[in-house]
């Protein structure tokens, strides 16, 4: 569609963008309720989604927004949080998924999620769909979980393209905020300069959660339960065969690529990138993203002529990462998302 600046101005207390990108961090919402369900996937394993609102069958014009968190993030993430608080004003259900391993409790196969994950999407919206048949189902990103939806809105474009029968979500409206469109410009970025401080929080994060997974499933396995076991044996034999798991890429290469099928991290990096689909999709979709991203590198920026025909980037000068704290108004970016996200336009 169109590739534009937008509105956003920050605070000129918070105009960088490391004061923007870690302004939700440092001061977190008010809590807000919301209702855990679990969906018990083909494989095995689960995913918990919570969801916030009024119940989806009163829902304003039966419409329903799915959430997608970030990298080591949640459906308790502040940025997830307040969305779902403002949906809530304009009286629409909304539900966040949360990645395998992200709700607070292990999940029960070695596989986790990564930002290529499509399938576990697919599948919790295909339950969701045959739940709530009669809704209209819309979609918010943030940062990895951006790339998924990203990444399944091109395949849902893709079969609609050689298709004569027209997909569900063909007609839905999507959001993807901080979205990093080219995974390895992202990960070098992470390596040096002040970037290197948000690839350094990330890894030891994801090597924490790697290492207690481990850990548990371990302990499971030794009660006997055979499912755990196989998963033991199988990411205690990555963990093992890993070499100085210091930056996102050699997490990626050693654990990431091997545990969900690809062959190294470039193959992950090459095959999971939404940058180069963006044409593929086919639904309303809104690119929100900012030039100062302290994550995203300005080179992994798609350009005009990548943008298919129901695709709009709006790009800031500024606004960090998942930040777009404005000036007088904390809720700045919600207001986006929810403004276009339930227009009838």
């Amino acid at each position: 569609m169109s590739y534009s600046a937008n509105t956003f101005k920050p605070p000129l207390l918070a105009s960088n963008a490391h004061a923007q990108t870690l302004w939700r961090r440092f001061t977190p919402p008010a809590v807000f309720e919301q209702f855990r369900e679990r969906i018990e996937l083909a494989d095995g394993d689960f995913i918990d989604i919570d969801w916030a609102g009024p119940a989806p069958s009163d829902s304003s014009r039966h419409r329903i927004v799915v959430l997608l968190h970030g990298l080591c993030g949640s459906s308790q993430s502040p940025y997830i949080i307040e969305l779902q608080r403002e949906l809530a004003l304009s009286s629409v259900a909304s539900v966040a998924l949360n990645f395998r391993g992200c709700s607070g409790e292990f999940n029960r196969l070695a596989r986790a999620y990564h930002s290529g994950v499509t399938e576990d999407l697919d599948e919790v919206f295909n339950i969701l769909q045959e739940q709530y048949p009669a809704h209209h189902f819309l979609f918010a990103g943030y940062s990895l979980g951006a790339s998924v939806l990203l990444n399944w809105l091109a395949e849902k474009g893709e079969q609609e393209s050689h298709s004569t029968e027209v997909p569900a979500a063909s007609t839905c409206r999507a959001v993807a905020v901080s979205t990093p469109f080219q995974l390895a410009d992202c990960s070098r970025a992470m390596l040096g300069g002040t970037s290197a401080f948000y690839g350094d929080y990330f890894v030891k994060l994801l090597n924490r959660d790697f290492i207690n997974k481990v850990e548990h499933l371990e302990t499971l396995a030794s009660l006997g339960n055979p499912l755990a076991f196989d998963a033991a044996i199988t990411l205690r034999g990555l963990l093992n065969n890993a070499v100085d798991l210091t930056s996102i890429w050699r997490f990626d290469d050693q654990l990431t690529a091997p545990l969900h099928g690809f062959a190294n991290a470039d193959d992950y990096y090459a095959r999971c990138s939404s940058g180069p689909k963006l044409k593929s999709i086919s639904a309303r979709t809104l690119l929100i993203q900012s030039a100062d991203d302290p994550l995203i590198p300005p080179e992994a920026l798609p350009l005009q002529e990548d943008l298919g025909s129901a695709t709009e980037l709006q790009l800031s000068d500024r606004g960090g990462h998942v930040g777009f704290i404005a000036r007088g108004n904390r809720a700045w970016l919600e207001q986006q998302i929810a403004r276009f996200l339930l227009s009838s336009d």
